[in-house]
């Protein structure tokens, strides 16, 4: 070697070791959206070679969050935004390696970013104002991530979406009185034996399905070339099958189909002429772009027709949500559906799917359209959702549900709520009757956890303040609240009504409405929620011990949902590896 030369031969096997390590990395670490089995780029140039406008399809105006992957392998974009009080971040994350031709067209699955709800100190934030949320698509995207061997998308966890994945054992309301019952309970902590866990559970009354008044349901269906895969076309026909086998013959369906553009399949059909429905549902196929908007307008059209006196009529859309073609920006469609429910029609959402799936967009409509948003990854899913619950995916029993907390800071000095960031409201919202908040079907329940810490606590994080403490603000309660932990206020409208109704339920620590267990379950959920999005505050908490207490509490389990719970836990486990 002359000098600081370097012999070729070297500086080749140099390069070609780095190659072979990036693709190394690039092929087990990437989860792309196709088939490992087929050559790389086949399945995605085949399917652009179907879509008829593809040449005409661009990236958002704003970038957007995508499937999981890894910083080092993806370029980023980030934006901010705000969105109920809560600090939204929007991220696009894009494959490298594609040809540019592709790079126009691959979006990934989408996800809105928000920070998780922070501590806060009760003498300066006593008050914790949310809407309620009975989704469960979360859950569901959790599990098919799992199942397939990954983690997933830290922004695709909402845990509580993942609590109320499940049933508790609440107290059914009285006959003749409000709608739902209001139940509380107080625990330790798991996760730390210096906190307390708070649990607030609303359980909605149930309604037999022979009683709900006359169905109107418009199936709006996305036959866009997006939706081939057998994750979702397919499945969404078997879907459909099961939703037809719990309507009744007094009950109406129609059929809307869009890709290109929008038609009806399927004009308004009783119940009863059951083989002229399947015959429509089993006859679809994919192909084309997707006027996901031209849809929307075509159902709302065909639901007003159907609409009668003392009848309900819902549009029940079923997509993987990647529209593309007319108004696909979630703040005009959340406008244009808005508008629809205040007129009286109401839209549920399926998913289905992943590689383009645009969860963002699915939460807007279902939230702004008095419906669910749940995520279909297999045929037990759908009969969980159309089947053992749909009575209340389709009828609400309450509309404009809010929840505020107000802490004692004679007790409690700190407190965080579990979950529910893209539900935040401002504290005057809670009063103000104009804003909207989240709907409860009959036979729902909702469940949210606040870990507070006691004054006094070691586990107390926020420093002494030297001219706002608790032992100068304690002289001017009244002695009747210092046993108070908390007092939980809820709103909500009756169905078709403009002013809302106050429910208040003053929290002790002694409180125990709830079995010890099925609060212990449900911290179970929380915490492994928590650990997929990697938070800070469980300390050396693991899955391991997220399965055990799981394992210790699972109660009653008619279904299996907790048994398959366990079966999740222990995936998470194999996939950290």
């Amino acid at each position: 070697m002359i000098g600081n030369q370097i012999p070729k031969a070297i500086l080749i096997s140099s390069a070609s070791i780095l190659t072979l390590a990036f693709v190394a990395i690039a092929t087990q670490s990437v989860d792309w959206p196709i088939k490992a089995e087929n050559p790389p780029l086949q399945p995605i140039a085949a399917q652009l070679a179907q879509d008829e406008n593809v040449t005409a399809k661009s990236e958002p105006s704003a970038p957007i969050a995508s499937g999981g992957g890894f910083p080092t392998l993806f370029s980023m974009q980030g934006i901010g935004q705000a969105q109920r009080g809560a600090a939204v971040h929007k991220r696009m994350i894009r494959p490298m390696g594609l040809p540019p031709q592709q790079l126009q067209t691959y979006r990934g699955d989408q996800f809105a970013s928000v920070d998780a709800n922070p501590l806060k100190h009760v003498i300066n934030d006593p008050l914790s104002t949310f809407s309620v949320d009975v989704d469960t698509a979360s859950y569901s995207y959790v599990r098919r991530s799992l199942t397939n061997g990954r983690l997933p998308n830290t922004d695709a966890v909402r845990v509580e979406e993942m609590l109320n994945y499940f049933e508790y054992d609440y107290q059914v309301p009285e006959a003749g009185g409000a709608p739902f019952s209001t139940n509380v309970s107080v625990v330790q902590t798991p996760w730390n034996k210096h906190t307390k866990l708070m649990q607030v559970g609303i359980q909605g009354h149930k309604i037999p399905l022979v009683e709900l008044p006359p169905q109107n349901l418009v199936f709006l269906i996305d036959t866009s070339g997006s939706m081939k895969h057998e994750t979702k076309l397919p499945l969404l026909q078997q879907s459909f099958r099961l939703l037809l086998t719990s309507l009744r013959d007094e009950d109406e369906v129609a059929i809307v189909t869009y890709a290109g553009e929008a038609g009806v399949l399927l004009e308004p059909t009783r119940v009863t002429d059951r083989d002229k429905i399947l015959d429509k549902i089993n006859a679809l196929t994919s192909g084309g772009s997707t006027a996901g908007h031209d849809g929307l307008k075509g159902a709302y059209a065909l639901a007003e027709k159907m609409t009668g006196e003392g009848e309900q009529t819902r549009v029940i859309l079923a997509t993987d949500g990647d529209f593309n073609v007319g108004i696909s920006d979630p703040d005009s469609l959340k406008r244009f559906v808005s508008d629809k429910r205040e007129q009286g029609t109401g839209l549920s959402v399926l998913g289905f799917g992943h590689g383009n799936y645009n969860d963002e967009l699915m939460q807007t409509l279902a939230q702004n359209g008095q419906g669910v948003a749940a995520y279909i990854d297999t045929v037990s899913e759908a009969r969980k959702v159309l089947v053992d619950q749909v009575v209340s995916s389709i009828s609400m029993i309450a509309q404009d549900v809010k929840i505020q907390v107000e802490f004692n800071p004679q007790t409690v000095a700190e407190y965080r709520l579990i979950g529910y960031e893209t539900r935040a409201l401002k504290t005057e919202d809670f009063k103000n009757d104009k804003v909207d908040a989240g709907d409860i079907g009959a036979g729902h329940n909702v469940t949210a956890l606040y870990e507070i810490t006691p004054v006094g606590s070691p586990a107390i994080k926020f420093p002494d303040e030297r001219y706002n403490s608790a032992e100068e603000t304690s002289t001017s309660f009244d002695e009747a609240y210092s046993g108070e932990l908390a007092f939980v206020k809820l709103r909500y409208k009756a169905p078709g009504e403009e002013e809302s109704k106050l429910i208040e339920t003053p929290v002790r620590e002694t409180d125990q409405k709830i079995l010890v267990s099925e609060t212990l379950f449900a911290a179970s959920v929380a915490s492994f929620g928590q650990l997929l999005k990697g938070t800070h505050y469980l300390g050396n908490w693991s899955f391991e011990d997220s399965e055990k207490l799981a394992r210790e509490n699972k109660g009653a389990d008619r279904f299996g949902y907790r048994s398959e719970f366990l079966t999740i836990l222990r995936l998470a486990q194999a996939a950290k590896q």
